[in-house]
C-alpha cells in the first residue's frame, strides 16, 4: 500500500503495542491495588484483544 495510507497502516501495530502495555499495565495495577477490579479486567481483556489483533495484523 502506497501513499497516507500506507503510512498509518504500518504504524497501527506500533500504536496497537502501545496501547497493550498501556491497558496491561493499567489493568494490573486496578486489579493489585483492588481499586476497580471490574475495570482492571476489563482493560486486561482489551490487552489480550490488542495483542491478537496485532499478531494477525503482522502475519
Amino acid at each position: 500500500m502506497n501513499g497516507p495510507l500506507g503510512t498509518i497502516a504500518s504504524a497501527a501495530p506500533g500504536v496497537a503495542m502501545l496501547g497493550f502495555f498501556a491497558c496491561l499495565a493499567g489493568g494490573g495495577y486496578l486489579v493489585v491495588k483492588r481499586r476497580d477490579v471490574k475495570k482492571g479486567a476489563l482493560m486486561l481483556v482489551m490487552a489480550a484483544v490488542l495483542l491478537t489483533n496485532v499478531l494477525i495484523w503482522t502475519l
